[in-house]
């Protein structure tokens, strides 16, 4: 309904929609009359006040209210939807609700965009600007499929592009812009679309029949399907919108245009084509359905099949909702039944959405969380849903056109809902029928809420007025049985298959028996023949009968002699039509003899169980009749004597039998027509379902080679990363083993993970100690008991420990104890590394000695005291500056010379063996003694010695301290 010639546009956003809301209003031109008005619709806190009517009432100078209950849509304003509220339209007022779905499941968008087609049908606009998931796409499909446009933020312009993606997706979106853009286009849109007065659907094409038959003409030619018996209003609605989408006035413009530009056909089809659906779609009739459901399976016995035909299923929402219900059914009877379910339609692209099985996030409102939860899937990338591979197995998706491909046969339920509302009245008597003849006895028809099965309610019964829900009736229906052309398939038909012939049923004697008694043990010829003439036994003489030249055949018909062939023929085939006894006189046969007159009877008989062949067994007595009774045979040239009278008897007698024959021949043939037709049909039907499985085996096949190349690709990128693991693994190891470190990795129980080679040289290990807890394996350090305790602790702590240890060889390593954190910083164990600090340690060692020796040198240097070292020969190794100080040689010319020179002559032995004495002393006392200064002084000192040995206690030098007596 329209809203006072108002166009009402929806605009939904999530995440980064102010920006879009500002780039979008400021915009729009302020002193247009565009004659729109604009629901925003936003996802918003529940329970913090709104600021975005504040905010877009910067960038318009159109009035921004907040929607209140009933509040009137006007042009020229902009409306905003309330805090925790639900929105949706009726009649052009806006109606509010308190939301039912929890806060992170709700979809306003979607609520608002659904509402607004069914309010507004072809004058819906909706705009899907940035945010994040997929809220508005199923609304999207809604406005489509009323003949509504849709617009999408360009995903490169948006904060978060989850929604107008998801929305692009669907291949239903006429514009795709930066919101700065959508003002200009749309204002074009609403001027070309809706200038024609309210409710003028035809609009510029109205008085152009030739342009429209045109189109339809260019359309079927370059898709091949055929709109011509559609309802003329909904191919106009979706001209017109193509027309307002490339800005085309009028129609003969646009007939133009699709001729030079192939692409258009295309996407008119696909405008056309768009369906309108969703999970269990007009939850009432679902209900009812389910009802029918379970006394569809209460018919049927366990491990049969139960065939569903889903005409039009579009993407396959209402196909998987009702093998959704077959499923559960199966579930509560815990019975095993075979489901075949074929959803068939014309859109393409639509198949392939069905077949794949995945749904946007947004379907929670129309699935409930049970059905989600056993059914469905949720996939981590993008929140969507796929169905579970159990239910996809049980539909093949077929592109099918049920106008012009044969149906499918034998179904015990047939969903075609809302399909016949956009076809015109010669569509509908040619596809109710077809689903009369496509059904079952007692099948289920299921139609939608605004189709009924019209003037053929004779061929259904009521099931459910409101669900729209028939049963087929039971009866003869042939006049209104779908004629060959209309079940004419794309593919060559089959020929029949002529039924084999009866075989011989009981035993020989059995057959025997029944043809005795049969002629009551008369001189006559009986023959136990089945409804064709086949010949099951033999009594009596057989000279009526003979071989006939060919292939050899026993049957009574082919070996009749010249005479009886036809009499017999015609006979067989009225006892066989009217299951009675037929008797015949004046019957002329040639024999080898000559001619014999004989009198025939043909009658059924009751074989019995397992003796009884098709259409029942017959009794052929022929009995040879007195020679006056006989009337002269026709090929008998008349005598004199013949009167006119006898001849005209004769002859009317002969065209009597031939009329009759051909009449029982005509009867046959119009049966056997009937039996091939309907043969035909059901080979058809059989066809079909063939190449649909086909065309689903097809299907899977391009998907799984398409897998198996995304799979060889995955393959191709899983060697090379395996490559560059190996590459780095490699480096690792070698850079640990370089290092010369030992380490070993441990995990939360202290069992062994990894080890490198050096670790050897602490620790006992072997390749087989992987697993095993490290408090096992024998070490080889000295005095450190605690190397257990210590890791547990780390563990425990989480805190590095380093500890100094030896090795029983005399070598130092460092200890460290460390905790092992993952890139996720989880800990998994702990990763103890022994470093060799041994020349660390020795040279540790020297650098104290060398310190103590540089702490001499310093007391050497400055003492008073004139300190010596001389060889045990008495050269002099060192020379003080105390010495230079007391004797006045300098350090270069002391170390040239031999102690002996500071000696006086007359002391010299004595004072050289006194310091040897003194040097070997435990505790040598100073004494006094005399030396020579560089002036030929002599000078008196206290002397004091020691002496300086090696590693082995060897002495190889004695240090003197000489102080001048006072």
């Amino acid at each position: 309904m329209e809203s006072g010639g108002v166009t009402i546009v929806g605009i939904g956003a999530s995440a980064g929609g102010l920006g879009a809301f500002e780039a979008f209003f400021s915009a729009m031109p302020a002193d247009t009359d565009h004659g729109m008005a604009f629901v925003l619709i936003q996802h918003l806190a529940p329970d913090h006040k709104s600021l975005l009517r504040e905010l877009v009432s910067r960038y318009t100078t159109m009035p921004v209210l907040e929607a209140e209950d009933g509040m009137r849509v006007e042009a020229h304003k902009v409306y905003i939807i309330p805090p925790n509220r639900d929105m949706s339209i009726l009649h052009g007022s806006l109606q509010l609700f308190e939301p039912t779905a929890a806060r992170g499941l709700r979809l306003p968008v979607d609520y608002f965009f659904r509402a607004l087609a069914e309010d507004q049908h072809d004058r819906a606009i909706g705009i899907v600007l940035s945010g994040t998931a997929s809220d508005g796409t199923l609304g999207a499909r809604a406005i489509k499929g009323e003949g509504g446009m849709v617009m999408a933020q360009s995903p490169e312009s948006t904060e978060y592009d989850g929604m107008p993606r998801s929305a692009i997706a669907t291949g239903m979106v006429d514009y795709v812009l930066p919101p700065g853009e959508m003002p200009q286009q749309l204002i074009a849109f609403v001027s070309r679309r809706f200038s024609g007065a309210p409710g003028d659907h035809t609009g510029g094409t109205r008085g152009s029949e030739d342009a429209l038959k045109k189109i339809l003409v260019l359309l079927r030619s370059r898709t091949g399907h055929d709109f011509s018996q559609y309802k003329q209003s909904t191919v106009l609605r979706r001209i017109e919108r193509r027309m307002a989408v490339h800005q085309i006035a009028a129609v003969a413009d646009y007939v133009r245009y699709m001729r030079d530009v192939p692409a258009e056909a295309k996407a008119l089809l696909d405008d056309l084509l768009i369906g309108v659906t969703n999970f269990f779609r007009d939850t009432d009739a679902f209900a009812a359905l389910e009802e029918v459901v379970a006394h569809l399976f209460e018919d049927t016995p366990a491990g049969a099949t139960i065939r569903v035909w889903c005409a039009g299923c579009s993407t396959g929402e209402e196909a998987y909702s009702i093998a959704i219900l077959l499923q559960e059914r199966m579930e509560a009877l815990k019975q095993s039944y075979t489901i075949q379910c074929f959803a068939t339609d014309v859109d393409r692209r639509a198949i392939d959405i069905a077949r794949a099985g995945v749904y946007p996030a947004n379907i929670v409102a129309d699935v409930s969380a049970e059905r989600l939860a056993r059914f469905f899937t949720r996939e981590p990338a993008d929140g969507s849903y796929r169905i579970h591979k159990s239910l996809r197995d049980m539909l093949v998706f077929s592109e099918h056109d049920i106008i012009r491909d044969p149906p499918f046969s034998r179904i015990d339920l047939i969903s075609c809902r809302n399909l016949l509302i956009y076809m015109g009245p010669e569509l509908h008597h040619k596809l109710i029928p077809l689903f009369h003849y496509a059904l079952k006895p007692k099948g289920v028809l299921f139609l939608g809420t605004s189709e009924t099965v019209g003037e053929f309610g004779d061929l259904f019964a009521v099931l459910h007025r409101k669900a729209k829900l028939y049963r087929r009736k039971e009866g003869d229906f042939s006049a209104f049985r779908p004629s060959l052309d209309a079940l004419r398939s794309r593919s060559v038909v089959a020929p029949t298959r002529r039924p084999d012939p009866t075989t011989r049923a009981g035993t020989t004697a059995r057959l025997r028996a029944l043809t005795e008694q049969a002629v009551l043990q008369q001189h006559l010829v009986g023959a136990l023949v089945n409804a064709r003439g086949d010949l099951l036994y033999l009594h009596g003489r057989g000279h009526l009968f003979e071989l006939a030249p060919g292939e050899a055949a026993m049957n009574v018909l082919t070996m009749a002699r010249e005479g009886l062939r036809r009499p017999l023929t015609t006979a067989l085939h009225s006892a066989v039509a009217k299951k009675t006894l037929i008797h015949q006189t004046g019957i002329v046969v040639q024999t080898e003899a000559g001619l014999m007159p004989v009198t025939m009877t043909v009658r059924p008989v009751d074989g019995g169980p397992g003796v009884d062949a098709e259409n029942g067994l017959f009794v052929v007595i022929l009995e040879e009749a007195p020679a006056v009774a006989a009337p002269t045979p026709p090929a008998v040239a008349a005598t004199a004597d013949d009167t006119g009278d006898a001849r005209i008897a004769a002859l009317t007698q002969e065209l009597r039998a031939k009329e009759e024959y051909l009449q029982t021949t005509n009867e046959e043939l119009a049966t056997s027509n009937e039996e091939l037709r309907s043969s035909n049909e059901e080979m058809q039907s059989v066809n079909e379902e063939l190449q649909s499985a086909n065309e689903e085996l097809e299907t899977s096949k391009e998907e799984l080679q398409s897998m198996n190349e995304e799979l060889a690709t995955v393959n191709a990128e899983l060697q090379t990363r395996l490559s560059d693991l190996s590459r780095a693994n490699n480096d690792l190891n070698n850079l640990l083993a370089g290092t010369g470190m030992g380490t070993v990795f441990v995990d939360h129980q202290l069992r062994i993970q990894r080890f490198t080679p050096a670790i050897t040289q602490v620790i006992n290990l072997i390749q087989t100690d992987l697993g095993r807890p490290v408090g096992h394996i024998a070490s080889n350090l000295v005095g450190y008991d605690t190397f257990v305790q210590d890791i547990q602790s780390v563990l425990d702590e989480l805190t590095p420990k380093e500890v100094e240890v030896q090795t029983r060889e005399g070598a130092w390593f460092l200890l460290r104890i460390r905790p092992y954190r993952t890139l996720e910083n989880v800990i998994e164990g702990a990763v103890i590394t022994f470093t060799d600090i041994t020349d660390m340690k020795q040279a540790r060692a020297a650098l104290m000695e060398s310190e103590g020796l540089r702490r001499l040198a310093i007391v050497v240097r400055d003492s008073h005291d004139a300190i010596l070292v001389q060889a045990l020969d008495g050269g002099i190794l060192a020379w003080s500056p105390g010495a230079e100080r007391a004797y006045g040689w300098t350090e270069a010319e002391a170390l040239a010379m031999n102690i002996r020179a500071l000696i006086p002559t007359s002391e010299r032995e004595f004072s050289v063996q006194k310091i040897h004495e003194l040097a070997h002393a435990a505790r040598p006392a100073p004494y006094l003694a005399h030396r020579l200064t560089k002036q030929g002084q002599t000078v008196a000192v206290w002397l004091t010695a020691a002496p300086l040995v090696d590693e082995a206690g060897t002495p190889y030098a004695i240090a003197t301290t000489e102080r001048a007596r006072e």
